[in-house]
């Protein structure tokens, strides 16, 4: 008998939240939650709630003094000048009252969702919201203090002895996933993202191969300003497959930032919901084709929480359950949240075929990518089986 895909969420995660005018909003996660349920895809014994991540954990991945900082500073007991080298009190990632224990939700609800594979509960788990892959050993970044997927992936390789497949296709490189794994060959981290010439981190370049003995086991695919779905998908899916098969994986964790829709107001990429049903679904199959099903899914990034997040998210989760939803969003969720919107919300999940306008330069764009993926392909995968872990 197959088991049931996991949803870790409850209200305490809301409390990751860095005031009301800052872009990383967690209405997003009770929006999307509520959808879900709104859908009838969500029954109790398919939802859990998250535990606190222990200090142990923690100090895996991250180093020592860092930690105590935040503990510091969640308690308002240390000043801007002595944050600051730490990347914290910055506009993108302010220190607030209460923000280790609200970290330390956010990580144990990724490190449960690991816990939970592993220990044979469910294939499938989606920690909605985790996904803070900007997160370094030492500082915090791009509005995430710690990082809940090095986290996991530290407690898979010291409990379990796993290799682990890490693919991100937030917007934004995954730059803190990569740097912390950056020596290592038991980590592939792969990450499909706007070019850093125009977006923060800056990083994700494709000379960033890994060093020492991980040279070769990260993989970047940085995309043009502008692309859309097409040309997205094409990088996944001529990239994600011959890596993973060179690789060997034994889990796949996937980080599903949903900041590249063309309605995202922090970034230049143009993709549709469309992207964002095609990206589970193939991930969906290579965990059972390399890693028996185990499939650890996280948030990540994402600023239109009204329009975009639910729907891209709900689509996650309904391919997680093997359910194709109508396209009609429910009127109780309409009714709801309506009120509260700034915006009109869409009536269907998936966005229409012509629904935004074409980008001028597509061809230019789509060529430059596939410039990018011979770059980046060329001999990736060979160099993973040469040096790969046994």
């Amino acid at each position: 008998m197959n088991k049931l895909p996991s949803l870790i969420y409850s209200p305490a995660l809301h409390a990751y939240k860095f005031g009301p005018d800052h872009p990383f909003n967690p209405l997003r996660l009770e929006l999307t939650v509520d959808l879900i349920e709104k859908y009838g895809i969500l029954p109790a014994e398919q939802k859990f709630e998250p535990e606190t991540c222990e200090l142990e954990d923690i100090l895996m991945v991250h180093q020592s003094n860092f930690v105590h900082l935040i503990e510091k500073a969640s308690q308002g007991e240390a000043s801007k000048d002595l944050l600051r080298p730490y990347g914290l009190g910055s506009d993108d990632t302010p220190a607030f009252p209460g923000m280790f224990e609200a970290t330390k939700t956010v990580l144990g609800a990724t490190l449960l969702g690991a816990k939970m594979i592993m220990e044979g509960k469910s294939d499938h788990v989606f920690s909605i919201g985790g996904g803070l892959h900007h997160g370094h050993r030492n500082k915090a970044s791009g509005f995430c203090i710690l990082n809940d997927a090095a986290v996991a992936i530290s407690y898979l390789q010291r409990k379990y002895g796993l290799k682990v497949a890490y693919i991100d296709t937030d917007a934004h490189h995954g730059d803190g996933v990569q740097f912390i794994f950056y020596d290592d060959p038991t980590v592939l981290t792969i990450s499909l993202h706007e070019t850093g010439r125009y977006l923060f981190p800056g990083t994700g370049q494709v000379e960033e191969r890994g060093r020492f003995e991980g040279y070769g086991f990260s993989v970047n695919l940085p995309l043009e300003a502008y692309t859309e779905d097409d040309s997205f998908i094409e990088l996944y899916e001529q990239s994600i497959e011959p890596l993973l098969e060179a690789f060997q994986p034994d889990i796949l964790i996937t980080q599903n930032g949903c900041d590249a829709h063309y309605l995202d107001p922090l970034t230049h990429l143009a993709v549709t919901t469309r992207t964002f049903e095609v990206i589970p679904h193939i991930a969906h199959r290579l965990a059972h084709k390399y890693c028996q099903g185990r499939w650890l899914a996280l948030g990540g990034g994402g600023y239109d929480h009204w329009r975009v997040v639910p729907r891209a998210w709900t689509l996650l989760w309904a391919e997680m359950n093997d359910i194709t939803l109508p396209n009609e969003i429910p009127q109780e969720w309409l009714q709801r949240w309506q009120k509260q919107s700034p915006v009109s919300l869409p009536l269907y999940l998936r966005d229409g075929e012509n629904e935004f306008p074409p980008i001028p330069r597509r061809e230019i764009i789509t060529d430059k990518n596939k410039v990018t993926l011979q770059r980046t392909m060329g001999d990736a995968v060979e160099l993973i089986m040469s040096r790969r872990a046994c």
